[in-house]
């Protein structure tokens, strides 16, 4: 206190600050255990939320192995429910596209075969030998032709069933059927490799890449190795190769570096062409390289994942 010059007193007081207790445990595991719990819902709820994405996902993964695959489910979020219907309106025009094509790529087939038919059975009646076999072969040739076009252009409507199968087996087949054949062949494909596929298919892609390596290559090498998750085919052949211009032309329908349009020699143009579609069908892909020693190199990459087989024509 000061006492002031009128005589009064001036008190002045001064509250001494308490420091906080030390936080109890209690509250702590307390915190801890609703943190938890707030954790543990929220990832409960972010999934049950987003599950219906990754059906989406799956369908849209699984469309390309099986056109007749099921409707994907409507649940979820609405949002997910409108992007579910669409999906499957989607789902359904491709299905009917595919029939469509599939009906007209059959009655072209017959309208296209059938004067072939007349024509070969005309041609009997050519007393000129040398004239009927040239006849002959040239209606080979377009029958040849007209197949091979549409099976490229039939694509996946076959309805193949997806199976899984050694690829090293399908490999080993062609080869062999290659040597019996009196082609110089050689198969080094130790590794047991399956892969979920559409067998035909995949066997007619590999058929089309090891004919073309010992027709132009004279020989073919073909190795089979595992890289990780995927399967690595390489093709190897002895033949003057590809110019660096045409490595990714060749793969156009209908285009061949030969000018002859023999069967024998230029083929149809489609080998290559079926191939890649095959292949990229299937998730992976084919890449065409000359080897510095000459000759041309074929690298085929195939995921062994199932979820991304997609197997038909896709051109």
């Amino acid at each position: 206190s000061v006492q002031l010059p009128d005589g009064s007193w001036l008190n002045f007081s001064v509250a001494t600050l308490r420091l906080a207790s030390a936080p109890d445990h209690s509250v702590l595991g307390s915190l801890t255990a609703m943190a938890l719990g707030i954790l543990l819902v929220s990832i409960f709820l972010v999934r049950s939320v987003t599950a219906p994405l990754r059906s989406l996902s799956t369908a849209a993964d699984r469309i390309g192995i099986d056109a007749a695959s099921p409707d994907l489910p409507q649940a979820g979020p609405r949002e997910v429910r409108l992007a579910a219907t669409a999906f499957n309106r989607m789902q359904a025009r491709i299905k009917r596209l595919i029939d469509d094509r599939t009906q007209t790529l059959a009655a072209v087939s017959h309208d296209l075969k059938t004067p072939i038919t007349r024509l070969r059975l005309r041609a009997h009646f050519v007393r000129d030998d040398e004239l009927r076999q040239t006849i002959e072969s040239d209606l080979d040739e377009m029958e040849a032709m007209i197949q091979s076009t549409l099976d490229f252009l039939r694509g996946d409507s076959t309805g193949e069933e997806v199976k899984t199968v050694d690829i090293g087996s399908i490999l080993e087949t062609i080869c062999d059927h290659l040597i019996d054949s009196g082609h110089e062949v050689v198969l080094r494909a130790d590794t047991h490799a399956p892969l979920p596929c559409r067998p035909l298919a995949i066997k007619r892609a590999f058929s089309n890449l090891v004919e073309n390596a010992v027709k132009y290559g004279t020989r073919a090498r073909v190795s089979l190795a595992k890289q990780a998750n995927e399967l690595i085919v390489t093709i190897d052949d002895d033949g003057p190769g590809i110019p660096a211009a045409e490595l990714d032309r060749v793969f156009d329908p209908f285009y061949r570096l030969e000018i002859s349009r023999s069967r024998e020699t230029g083929g149809t143009g489609l080998g290559l062409t079926v191939a890649r579609s095959t292949i990229r069908a299937h998730g992976g892909d084919v890449e065409l390289a000359n080897r510095s020693g000459g000759g041309l190199s074929v690298t085929v990459t195939l995921p062994m994942l199932a979820h991304i087989c997609r197997a038909g024509n896709t051109s």
